[in-house]
């Protein structure tokens, strides 16, 4: 069983974009081609020993860091996620500077806005809408990264093709 990603694009994806003032149809689809292949829409806790949490697969060092050293000095970006966080994420956030990092596992609009700042505080533009590979492309280099396991080929192949109408045969 998995969620049901027609629905969490639309109560949970398209808002929080909305919300951070960061939409486009190409964000939208970075991030829920992120969340198919990072957790493919199931976990919430990274499989084995590793740490990511969420449906976003978010380390809480890449948490941590977005914060200190990114969000920060964005005042706007700062204030749309807070308004996205409960009290007890809000006192995490007055006593280390960044929110408690398991809102990233128990909070979707968060946690979704949160892979949308890691994507926007990257200085390249984001792909095209509809051109997979070069959504798959974008998410290798900026957030599974050369260390990482992911590939271009395994995020084409995991992508939600049926909600934008998109034929994946294009893409084999």
């Amino acid at each position: 069983m998995s969620l049901n990603l027609s629905q969490l694009r639309e109560y949970v994806v398209v808002p929080a974009l909305q919300q951070l003032g960061m939409y486009s149809l190409a964000a939208e689809q970075l991030v829920l081609g992120t969340i198919a292949q990072e957790s493919h829409g199931s976990y919430l806790k990274q499989l084995g020993k590793g740490p990511a949490l969420g449906l976003i697969q978010m380390e809480p060092a890449t948490h941590k860091d977005l914060w200190l050293n990114f969000i920060k000095y964005k005042r706007p970006i700062r204030h749309a996620l807070l308004m996205m966080t409960s009290d007890s994420v809000d006192e995490s956030y007055d006593v280390n500077g960044w929110p408690d990092h398991v809102a990233l596992i128990w909070n979707l609009r968060y946690a979704i806005a949160m892979c949308r700042v890691h994507y926007y505080r990257r200085p390249e533009k984001l792909p095209e809408a509809n051109d997979i590979k070069a959504l798959g492309e974008y998410w290798k280099d900026h957030y599974n990264t050369i260390h990482g396991a992911g590939t271009v080929e395994e995020f084409i192949n995991h992508f939600p093709f049926e909600l934008y109408g998109i034929d994946k045969e294009q893409y084999l």
